[in-house]
């Protein structure tokens, strides 16, 4: 996202400076079977316009609600550009512009997390608004990203398009809510729209939200008070601020969010603040064919250590032609040993400058590979590998390879049973047994992330490698498994150990049991097993009576090296469940996996 004030119980700490050019690592290779090669940076022009300068006004959409837009013109001096320029959009509920409480103003647009001041410097206008409901935007926000929403972002890009600074042609960015109301924009296909940069944001809403049926963090915090909002710099007529007051008290009547989405357990859910099934309403998934048949150039991005990462993969797999971008690190971390600045700019000089700089025709996904043999490089933040560049995704290419809970002892878990992890299923049958633990270590507010659980729990450990393994793509957990309860959740965790004995999670899926119930889904899941989530496909678990169970893990891209080990661990119980206190179940649950042939995970394995 761009620059974000870092608020204890704020959605983001996402302030910075541009992330400078740095070569990294590429495989040049179709898909990814070459050997890794340096090349230079992709690095755009210098910069034409050092200034910029600012207005900010209300525009009405189409239902009268007035919305703060902040515009950007580059500059030379005090000047404005008077040609025509294209435009860069960005929507956020996270104020455009915002003072602090020692008095300094942050702006959206002067931040480079997403690009936006080097856009301007590169010769466009950038515009900032704020979401109705949040900012200095009047109105109030029904629902999380709903089609209103969506139509206030097609209404502002066709208002942008039509202004005299001009040239009609707007593009899109944003990376988590930010990215949610750039694809949701998309999906309205506004006419100036060519191009749209979507970072950290899901295909199917109810599936990351919701994941197996679990709500977990993502949009579960707690709603930020009208006090953020009041923090907002007013627009440039409103000098005393009274409109910004006007438009504050209309936020109130907000819909909160953990509400909402605690409040619809099913897909098919009616949702007591808006009245109908909003999983379905949110789902861009639903209107893909409008953004295919509006022709407009498509680019998702996300990082490996974040959640949304396996929704990025699939918006990128649901529209042809999309390119996909993946760096190591966190949530909305412009990826470290990339230019990314650079990248977007290229993206938006190609489709609304129409410059011929040949990123169309460069390879569709560029991700990084942690721990690259054969030439490894570092990238800021003390990551270790190089970057992939293939015509296929992440997944595409790999090979399931099935890895089999088992007995024994690695030695190296902390579990009720530290089991082994097997290439092969071991004769005979067996089972592991553990009562889910709800005494789990505080998560931070925003834990994009997580510790190894395999004290929490079972897990099943490989004996360290003989040769590195090379992982693309997402596993996948077939368990059997068994319960004395009608109803539990089951969390898997694929961990990587060093010979030392540290850990590191690479991986993670959930599933309620009840929810385990297979289906078609109404987009394309890369061959990854799907779960409804409507009511009528959930099942009651008969207490004591196994059933298999399958469930796609986040996905990962890295190479296991020699003498590492590969572990699963499976819990009950997540820290990063804000609700866990309300959904605990007193007397906790009994769990059992069946080991052998009837439990494995699979790994997406790439030669």
């Amino acid at each position: 996202m761009g620059p974000i004030r870092h608020r204890a119980r704020g959605w983001l700490a996402l302030m910075g400076a541009a992330l400078p050019a740095v070569a990294g690592a590429l495989y040049a290779g179709l898909p990814v079977a070459a050997q890794p090669v340096t090349v230079q940076a992709q690095t755009a022009p210098a910069a034409d316009y050092p200034d910029f300068v600012r207005s900010s006004l209300y525009v009405p959409v189409s239902d009268g609600t007035r919305l703060a837009v902040n515009i950007y013109r580059p500059a030379r001096g005090t000047a404005a550009e008077t040609a025509r320029l294209p435009v860069i959009f960005a929507f956020t509920p996270y104020r455009a512009r915002v003072r602090d409480a020692e008095g300094k103003v942050t702006e959206v647009a002067l931040g480079d997390r997403l690009a936006l001041r080097s856009l301007i410097r590169a010769g466009y206008v950038v515009a900032v608004a704020d979401i109705r409901g949040k900012g200095a935007s009047f109105g109030t926000r029904i629902g999380f990203q709903s089609r209103r929403e969506a139509m206030d972002g097609h209404d502002l890009i066709e208002w942008l398009a039509r202004q005299d600074f001009a040239t009609g042609k707007v593009g899109m960015i944003g990376c988590s809510y930010l990215g949610g109301t750039t694809f949701q924009t998309a999906t309205t296909a506004p006419p100036s729209l060519k191009a749209v940069f979507v970072g950290a944001s899901d295909l199917d809403k109810y599936s990351f939200v919701r994941r197996g049926g679990i709500s977990a963090q993502f949009n579960t915090r707690p709603d930020e008070p009208l006090s953020d909002d009041l923090a907002s710099v007013p627009v440039d007529v409103d000098a005393d601020g009274a409109l910004l007051r006007q438009a504050v008290a209309q936020h109130e009547k907000n819909t909160p969010m953990a509400g909402l989405w605690y409040g619809m357990p099913y897909r098919d859910s009616i949702s007591a603040y808006t009245g109908n099934a909003f999983w379905e309403e949110v789902g861009v998934y639903n209107h893909l064919n409008a953004i295919r048949k509006s022709g407009m150039a498509t680019y998702f991005w996300s990082n490996w250590q974040d959640e949304p990462t396996a929704q990025s993969i699939l918006s990128a797999a649901n529209l042809a032609g999309s390119k996909f971008l993946a760096g190591p690190g966190g949530h909305c971390n412009p990826p470290p040993g990339f230019d990314f600045t650079g990248e977007v700019r290229r993206y938006f000089d190609h489709y609304l400058k129409g410059a011929d700089n040949g990123i169309n025709r460069e390879p569709r996904a560029t991700y990084w590979r942690e721990r690259l043999p054969g030439g490894t490089v570092s990238a800021p933040g003390g990551f270790t590998g190089g970057y992939v560049r293939s015509n296929v995704l992440p997944g595409a290419g790999a090979r399931a390879t099935p890895w089999y809970l088992g007995g024994g002892h690695s030695g190296t878990a902390r579990s009720v049973n530290d089991g082994m992890l097997l290439a092969a299923p071991a004769k005979g049958a067996g089972r592991d047994t553990f009562t889910v633990r709800y005494d789990l270590p505080a998560s931070d507010y925003f834990a994009f992330w997580i510790k190894p659980m395999d004290d929490k729990g079972l897990s099943y450990t490989t004996a360290p490698l003989t040769r590195p393994m090379t992982l693309a793509g997402y596993p996948v957990a077939r368990l059997r498994v068994s319960v004395d309860k009608p109803d539990a959740n089951v969390f898997a965790y694929l961990d990587e150990v060093a010979p030392d004995g540290t850990a590191e999670v690479v991986s993670f899926g959930r599933l309620a049991l009840s929810h385990r119930k297979l289906a078609a889904a109404p987009y394309a899941t890369m061959g990854l097993p799907f779960h409804s989530g409507r009511k009528g496909d959930t099942l009651a678990m008969k207490p004591g009576v196994p059933a298999d169970i399958a469930f796609d893990l986040t996905p990962v891209s890295r190479v296991v090296p020699v003498g590492y080990r590969l572990r699963l661990t499976i819990t009950g119980a997540d820290p990063r469940q804000r609700n866990l206190k309300e959904i605990e179940i007193k007397p906790a649950p009994v769990i059992t996996l069946s080991r052998g042939a009837a439990s494995r995970v699979d790994l997406p394995v790439v030669r």
